[in-house]
């Protein structure tokens, strides 16, 4: 049960919400009763102010041996409460006069009393209150107890001390009522805040249990569903969000696996349909020339080389993106090592009568690795010569541009159409339509462009195409000056 997220959300709730209102209530609680005991202490003063003024009054009024405790008599006659008791004591603190000697007839205790005088605690308040001007205390007589107010007063030339002794067990009863409130309050309260609790916990994760539903159903036959969102500003919202973006990434990513498969298979397709169909025709017949037989085997020769390529292209790409490429950076001179790729490329551009032309570039250290670099240059010279019309133009260029080199190669084809450009970096994508060549220019797989970038990526650089238009395009590689310490190999 315990597994349940609504389950423990609703006990943590109803277990932080029942703290917090047994807190409350006791501190009501002792709140409530502290101002009892505040409203006790000033209904004593009060009663002791008027019980000194009455006595005053009285003392006026007597005549006769003993005036003093007859008017004393007289007031305590007339202030006596209910559950209230008047003390009046000499300097040495013998009690000369209490109520309890004259109990009222009309003024009855409604709770029957313990006798309070001779107990201990009353006895060691009385000794405390002569050597105080001003007292208060309690008297644990009876389970409630009693509060207690001695004040030193004078009187026809000698020193006395009155105590009022109050019950207090109004203020007990009143306490007890509220603890009765509050003993089934709290649990009411609770069991209403934990049914609530577990429906808006019910409610909140409903949306979660919906979206896993729907999650478990998605599969990459059905990948194109996404999640309902039904507030997109809330934490949820921002979850279904993720999830719908992670399912548009693993879209992309099954739909270029897709294309990958099917553009490897059709570029595998031709070049093995070839050599089936030559090796077909040379062993259907029983007796062919020596140069038939050489003609055959050239034309296996160069679709077994060009599938070579094509595999040992498609192995670099899967070494690459597994991140199982080891880079063997070393200390080399780009500028050199670009003119050495322009003049092996130079035979591919005198077979179509093209320009190709280095301009030069000052010293340009850095550490790479070489073979990679010359494998991305080859690559851009065979793609710009192959797209280059006859007796067209090549040129490139080597110069640093701050903390990095920059690799210009330029030719005068037709350009690039806008709408092709953000493809032209995928993997067996050609821009056959767009830009023209001849059957026999050993039009490629499509894979150059993509090895290039991955090259220039693993050292921290970039390949971009940096012009494209009716005369021609401008593919610029730019690598890090200390690239040495920057290269990586996915």
């Amino acid at each position: 049960m315990l597994d349940s997220i609504r389950t423990r959300l609703t006990l943590w709730y109803s277990g932080v919400l029942a703290l917090v209102i047994v807190v409350l209530c006791g501190v009501a609680y002792f709140i409530f009763w502290r101002s009892a005991v505040r409203r006790t202490d000033l209904n004593l003063v009060e009663l002791s102010n008027s019980f000194l003024v009455t006595l005053r009054a009285e003392l006026e009024d007597q005549t006769g041996p003993d005036v003093f405790r007859t008017a004393a008599q007289e007031a305590i006659d007339e202030h006596h409460f209910r559950d209230t008791l008047y003390v009046i004591a000499e300097e040495t603190g013998r009690v000369i006069l209490s109520s309890q000697e004259t109990p009222s007839s009309n003024a009855q205790p409604k709770h029957p009393r313990k006798p309070v005088l001779p107990s201990n605690s009353f006895q060691k308040f009385l000794a405390a209150s002569v050597q105080s001007d001003r007292l208060f205390g309690h008297i644990a007589v009876t389970e409630a107890g009693y509060r207690a107010f001695a004040q030193r007063f004078s009187a026809k030339g000698r020193s006395y001390t009155l105590i009022i002794v109050q019950s207090l067990h109004p203020q007990k009863e009143m306490m007890e009522e509220a603890g009765a409130v509050f003993a089934w309050l709290i649990p009411l309260a609770i069991l209403l805040a934990s049914g609530g609790g577990y429906f808006l916990a019910r409610k909140s994760l409903a949306p979660v249990v919906a979206m896993s539903s729907q999650a478990g159903r998605i599969g990459a036959a059905n990948l194109h569903e996404r999640l309902a969102i039904q507030n997109e500003k809330d934490e949820l919202g921002h979850l279904a969000r993720s999830f719908n973006g992670l399912l548009n990434r693993l879209s992309e990513s099954f739909d270029r696996q897709r294309r990958f498969m099917a553009d490897a298979s059709h570029e595998l397709r031709t070049p093995v349909a070839i050599l089936r169909g030559e090796s077909e025709v040379a062993l259907s017949q029983q007796a062919r020339s020596p140069e038939e037989y050489r003609e055959s085997l050239e034309v296996m020769h160069h679709e077994a080389e060009r599938l070579t390529r094509i595999v040992e292209d498609l192995f670099t790409l899967t070494r690459a993106d597994a991140g199982q490429y080891p880079l063997q950076p070393c200390e080399f001179y780009l500028d050199e090592l670009v003119a050495e790729c322009v003049h092996s490329a130079r035979t591919l551009a005198q077979a179509k009568k093209i320009s190709l032309r280095f301009e030069g570039a000052p010293e340009s250290p850095i550490h790479a690795d070489e073979s990679l670099v010359r494998r991305m240059l080859l690559n851009l010279l065979d793609n710009a010569i192959k797209y280059t019309p006859d007796f067209g133009r090549v040129t490139v260029s080597c110069q640093r541009n701050g903390k990095e080199y920059a690799v210009d190669i330029a030719d005068t084809g037709c350009g690039i159409p806008a709408e092709l450009r953000p493809r032209i970096f995928e993997r067996f994508f050609r821009a056959d339509k767009a830009r023209s060549h001849s059957e026999n220019d050993g039009g490629g797989a499509g894979l150059g462009l993509a090895i290039s970038r991955w090259i220039a990526e693993a050292h921290h650089g970039r390949l971009e195409l940096t012009r494209s238009d009716s005369t021609g395009s401008t593919f610029s590689a730019y690598l890090p000056v200390d690239s040495a310490h920057s290269a990586s190999p996915g």
